[in-house]
């Protein structure tokens, strides 16, 4: 509801007109009762997002090992990947209430529906992943059972199927950014230019993190690179989402919300540095700076599930993004 007095109004022409008595409205809603209802996801939904973007990381993360001859990182990574994927597939389905309602979204595909693009791609990326990870766990196998053709079967297929998982994460740890942002929620759909590239590097940097903790120094190259990528871009794509906010900033800076957000911050700052200082010079440094990004990425994604309610709960999220909106397209119409 928009409250406001008498507008005195001037007629263009600079001729005699009738100035306007009424102020600038000020926006307030019904008896100020929020504009959107507050999403029905609960907070299974940020640690499936988490989960997710480790798989998708460790994934690259293995792929990267195999290629270059390092099976301490390729064997941590691929069973990471596959922990973080049976992870997130347990959030998603206990999340949707009905764990049906996952196989009801395979019998659609549609291009137009990130929830529906995000399931195909999570179809795909199980299996290969799934596969390539459990092949790393056969040599718990007793001898006489690794011989045996279905694991010597497996054993063929795991870099193929390992080659496969990585080549889709990239699609798998940002389709969830291009899911939130198509909701109505402001939190979300404000930031939805810069959301992909924070969930991406977000993802690269819990991967490279599990690398660091999970593998030796010597062949945790490719994981400390990764992880130094990631976290770099996701602190710089943070800071370019913040700056281009509007209002819901006050969300993102504010509340519970503000505290996860400032926490996730220092933990990916001091997981870098730690990376860049102690990554190829001690075990425990590299440990704990894999530790550190880790706990960054989970905060980051929980601070970006909850800034993304609060903003449902105040009508000015919802409001004021919509009018200057309105009044930017209004000033480009103007001036074509």
């Amino acid at each position: 509801m928009f409250q406001g007095g008498r507008r005195r109004r001037r007629r263009r022409g600079g001729g005699r007109g009738e100035e306007s008595m009424v102020p600038e409205a000020e926006f307030s809603s019904y008896y100020g009762r929020a504009v959107l209802k507050p999403p029905v996801w609960e907070h299974k939904i940020a640690y499936y997002l988490f989960c997710g973007g480790l798989a998708a990381g460790t994934a690259v993360v293995g792929a990267g090992a195999d290629l270059t001859g390092r099976p301490a990182l390729r064997r941590a990574s691929r069973a990471g990947a596959l922990g973080g994927l049976v992870a997130s597939t347990y959030f998603l389905v206990s999340d949707l209430g009905r764990p049906e309602r996952f196989h009801h979204m395979l019998r659609v595909a549609k291009p137009t529906s990130p929830m529906s693009v995000g399931t195909w791609i999570l179809a795909v990326f199980g299996p290969a992943a799934g596969l390539a990870g459990t092949a790393e766990l056969t040599g718990a196998l007793p001898p006489r059972v690794r011989r045996s053709w279905p694991v010597r079967l497996l054993d063929a297929l795991a870099r193929p199927a390992g080659l496969g998982a990585a080549a889709t994460a990239p699609a798998l740890c940002t389709y969830t950014a291009v899911l939130f942002s198509h909701t109505a929620v402001p939190g979300w759909n404000e930031v939805r230019d810069e959301l992909p590239f924070v969930f991406a590097g977000s993802a690269a940097a819990s991967g490279g993190g599990f690398g660091m903790l999970a593998a030796p120094v010597a062949e945790a190259g490719p994981a400390r690179a990764f992880a130094v990528l990631g976290a770099a871009g996701e602190l710089v794509a943070g800071k370019i989402m913040e700056r281009r906010m509007g209002i819901i900033r006050e969300a993102y800076e504010h509340g519970h919300a503000g505290r996860l957000r400032k926490a996730s911050e220092a933990c990916t700052a001091a997981g870098l540095a730690g990376t860049l200082l102690l990554g190829r010079r001690s075990r425990a440094g590299a440990a704990a700076s894999g530790l550190a990004l880790l706990a960054g990425s989970l905060l980051q994604r929980l601070s970006v599930f909850e800034a993304g309610v609060e903003t449902t709960k105040d009508p000015r999220y919802v409001v004021v993004p919509q009018r200057e909106r309105l009044a930017r397209r209004a000033a480009e119409s103007a001036e074509a």
